[in-house]
């Protein structure tokens, strides 16, 4: 892969912190009492009908054995993931979640090692701490300084559950294209993502939400849900499916950190009093674990096409 797939790899990843934390605000739009489980279903499935016309007859629409067992696994990391996420939500702190979920590149790292798909680097490692740092550093400020309010019982060990769950997707997806197994093209392997995830996260939803509370759903959160379908969902999936191929895991994952920057940013455009140097030391660490990862991907990228070019 040329540098320019590898800045086009981080710029959509960058799209992509961008559109995950823009959602946050939008699912806050929609009426209470909706089952959050069959909405996510209900997400997943307009964004699989978004994207069937646009690779309907790529290679590897239909998968192998192999993929298809595959595919089922990712399908079950994301089910896993919003279905321990919605249930712990009714028994932790949002400021519990937050941290956990901040181990999800370094376990990304960890399992990608384990598969294969992730060569030793303690520069990478070093980059993944200080991200980790910077993020836990955002929710000390949105908490007020009040990190020690954290606990872990029932439903943090339920989420962290989660998020090997989500550590787990991207891994698999190196996984697969390694060997072979899954569609080289981007669009198929969120196609078949969306698909299985969305039917696994609806049996769910089935069994623990309301089905009956779906009715209540207006113009409005059928106009919301859509766009989260279609960018939260489909667009989403596809940039990260997308720079799976070119990043490692943990690079794919690293771009988590940058989701509380984003959704601080427009903390700060709703309520600027909140604004206060207690932002800052997080929000530093953050950009620069971002662009020291950049730099350290287009240096080792560069390394790689010199030889080959002086070959030529």
């Amino acid at each position: 892969m040329k540098t320019q797939g590898l800045w086009a790899a981080h710029l959509g990843m960058l799209i992509w912190a961008l559109l995950v934390g823009l959602s946050f605000p939008a699912v806050g739009l929609l009426s209470e009492g909706l089952p959050p489980l069959l909405l996510t279903a209900l997400r997943f499935a307009i964004a699989a009908l978004a994207v069937l016309p646009l690779v309907w007859g790529a290679p590897g629409l239909k998968p192998s054995r192999q993929g298809a067992w595959l595919y089922a696994l990712m399908g079950l990391c994301l089910a896993g993931f919003f279905g321990t996420m919605f249930w712990a939500a009714h028994r932790t702190t949002a400021l519990s979640m937050a941290t956990l979920y901040v181990s999800v590149p370094l376990l990304a790292y960890g399992l990608g090692r384990f598969l294969s798909v992730e060569q030793r680097a303690l520069s990478l490692l070093a980059l993944l701490a200080l991200g980790a740092f910077g993020a836990l550093g955002l929710a000390w400020a949105e908490a007020d300084g009040a990190l020690t309010r954290m606990q872990f019982g029932l439903g943090e060990a339920a989420f962290f559950v989660g998020c090997l769950a989500s550590a787990l997707y991207p891994v698999l997806s190196k996984f697969g294209l390694m060997r072979g197994w899954l569609s080289p093209h981007a669009g198929v392997r969120t196609l078949w993502s969306l698909v299985l995830g969305g039917v696994l996260i609806a049996l769910l939803g089935l069994i623990f939400n309301h089905p009956n509370a779906m009715a209540r759903m207006t113009l409005s959160d059928l106009a919301l849900v859509t766009y989260l379908g279609l960018f939260s969902s489909g667009v989403t999936f596809w940039l990260q499916q997308r720079a799976t191929a070119t990043l490692t895991p943990a690079a794919v994952t690293a771009y988590g950190y940058l989701v509380p920057f984003v959704s601080m940013l427009l903390l700060f455009l709703q309520a600027p009093e909140v604004l206060s140097p207690r932002w800052l030391p997080g929000s530093v660490m953050v950009i620069l674990a971002i662009l020291l990862l950049l730099r350290r991907d287009v240096r080792m990228r560069r390394d790689v096409e010199m030889p080959s070019r002086a070959r030529s």
